[in-house]
């Protein structure tokens, strides 16, 4: 099986609700995501060139994506009580609403490598990968050197 692959490197902060060490405090990460694509099943392997797909088409849908989206900005789950209890921007200033919502990033998940590869794979590979017969078949986030964690489609 042919398979692409490309890393992208983002600075992002979060916090992991429910963590039973330093991780439940406020923090953030010099994070490295590796993307692996390929060619959806109905697909031939290889274009015409003999790619997957080119590497400038990994950066444009999914590193500039990250670098758009998530990069030095604070992932924060919706549900996490330490936001909730802030109250939202409805109790701020305009000028901190606005600069609230510039620099935290709501997401539908408790924000662990292991949640953000899935809804990397699941959520944004499709819609940034759409019309290119590519999927993104695998995810790495890695918090640091040592530490990573995956999600594939396949087991």
């Amino acid at each position: 099986m042919h398979q692409a692959k490309r890393y992208h490197d983002i600075s992002c902060g979060h916090r992991v609700v429910g963590h039973e060490g330093k991780c439940r405090h406020l923090h953030g990460h010099n994070y490295r995501i590796h993307f692996t694509c390929e060619a959806a099943p109905d697909v031939m392997p290889l274009d015409a060139i003999g790619r997957v797909i080119d590497f400038s088409e990994i950066k444009t849908r999914l590193c500039l994506w990250l670098e758009t989206h998530w990069d030095h900005k604070f992932l924060v789950w919706e549900d996490d009580p330490m936001f909730v209890a802030i109250g939202g921007t409805a109790k701020m200033s305009p000028d901190l609403a606005a600069m609230y919502l510039e620099s935290i990033v709501d997401v539908p998940f408790n924000p662990t490598a292991e949640n953000i590869a899935r809804y990397l794979v699941e959520v944004i590979g499709p819609q940034q990968l759409t019309g290119t017969g590519i999927v993104l078949a695998r995810c790495e986030v890695e918090e640091t050197r040592k530490c990573s964690a995956t999600f594939s489609l396949r087991s």
